[in-house]
């Protein structure tokens, strides 16, 4: 893709690696680094004037200090004259402090949000916020994308009795999450109710719903030292559950979480990567992990083109070895690393010159124009995916008709 360049952080460079690799690039270089004062200074290594920059740097690790080389990073690219910065956060530090709970509690994200403004973005891209009123934060757009459709996807292909299964939210707050999946999979879900003596300390939990002989599956957006899901696996356990499974879109897995898995009654638990957990898998086998890097790598191509990310809420984007596991479409099987919208059937091009048919129903116009392998495509620009055909061919084909008419 021209005019874009992607550049990682210190927080997760291999989900940034997956996001390069997605999209044929190249990470930019970028060179952090600390003075002896704990200072942080960030290099940019290349020119970003009038290019599309995408900032890779997840809030997890040392949080303050990659937050601070984020802004950074934010900066030095707008100062150099970028046309646009966009900010992806996989996972949004300072998320759980939204709201004035008690008197003289900050409201930290808004603070974030501020902050990240004021450097210079003018996107961000986000997953799984812990509120989605922290949306309402900043006065630039800001993508909250979701791991549900992704979490739909695991829960069929590993769960052989997910169509008789409960999903189960830990605290009223997820309620919403666990019923639109719930939904979904067209299951009952259930409630847990749990009153805190303090922070991350939990007092007393109420199941509000069956889930008698039935597989339970807890799902919550983050979890940091897993008090809650190990009480609520607990509870469940008791209320009649044969198995418990817990899915969360962000392992923080701080303090005690690792040996308080390892003691709980879980099968597994699955968390994405939007925080890195090779070192936490090492320790605790129960913990699976549900790659979310295509979904990201999508969207910065769809914002990147100006399309809609809408069509990611609901779907997985379709990649080379999902293709290739469900078998050739229409005779021709995709070898990149470009997404497919296989549900609507739509049609990609090379830049406004090359075209390939990959469902039968694709178009219901322009049906005569012969599909185009990838593997004769030049591999030095890969193929964008497009909507529509170009102008160009558009006018070429209809005079091609007339002329074969008369």
């Amino acid at each position: 893709m021209p005019n874009i360049k992607i550049f990682s952080g210190s927080s997760h460079r291999e989900l940034s690696h997956k996001i390069a690799d997605r999209l044929g690039m190249e990470l930019g270089k970028v060179v952090t680094k600390k003075f002896s004062n704990q200072e942080t200074c960030v290099e940019i290594g290349e020119s970003v004037r009038g290019e599309d920059v995408y900032i890779v740097q997840s809030g997890c690790g040392e949080i303050n200090d990659n937050l601070m080389e984020l802004l950074i990073m934010i900066n030095a690219c707008k100062i150099a004259s970028a046309s646009r910065v966009t900010a992806v956060i996989p996972c949004f530090p300072y998320a759980r402090q939204d709201k004035k709970d008690k008197s003289r509690a900050p409201i930290s994200a808004k603070l974030v949000a501020n902050m990240l403004s004021v450097s210079g973005a003018d996107h961000i891209i986000t997953m799984d916020l812990h509120a989605s009123q922290i949306q309402g934060f900043f006065d630039i757009p800001v993508d909250n994308l979701y791991a549900e459709p992704a979490v739909l996807k695991w829960i069929k292909e590993n769960i052989a009795e997910w169509k008789t299964c409960t999903i189960v939210s830990p605290d009223a707050g997820g309620a919403k999450r666990v019923t639109s999946i719930a939904d979904r999979l067209n299951v009952d879900f259930a409630l847990i109710h749990k009153e805190r003596k303090r922070a991350n300390e939990v007092d007393r939990m109420v199941l509000v719903g069956d889930v008698t002989d039935r597989v339970a599956i807890l799902v919550d957006d983050m979890a940091d030292t897993c008090g809650t899901i190990c009480h609520a696996a607990d509870k469940l356990i008791s209320a009649g559950a044969t198995k418990v499974y817990a899915i969360l879109t962000h392992g923080i897995f701080s303090g005690p979480a690792i040996s308080r898995i390892n003691n709980a009654c879980f099968e597994a638990v699955v968390v994405t990567n939007t925080i890195p957990q090779e070192e936490k898998m090492k320790t605790c086998p129960k913990i699976q992990v549900i790659d979310i890097s295509m979904i990201l790598a999508e969207a910065i191509r769809r914002t990147h083109n100006g399309e809609s990310v809408s069509y990611l809420f609901s779907h997985v984007p379709f990649t080379s070895a999902m293709l290739q596991k469900e078998g050739e479409m229409d005779g021709w099987m995709l070898t990149d690393y470009r997404s497919v919208e296989a549900a609507d059937g739509r049609t990609a091009h090379n830049n406004g010159q090359n075209s390939i048919k990959h469902l039968e129903n694709s178009l219901d116009l322009f049906d005569t124009i012969p599909p185009i392998p990838l593997q004769s495509l030049p591999r030095a620009h890969p193929p964008q995916l497009r909507c529509h055909q170009p102008p160009v061919l558009q006018v070429f084909y209809y005079f091609g008709h007339l002329i074969l008419s008369v």
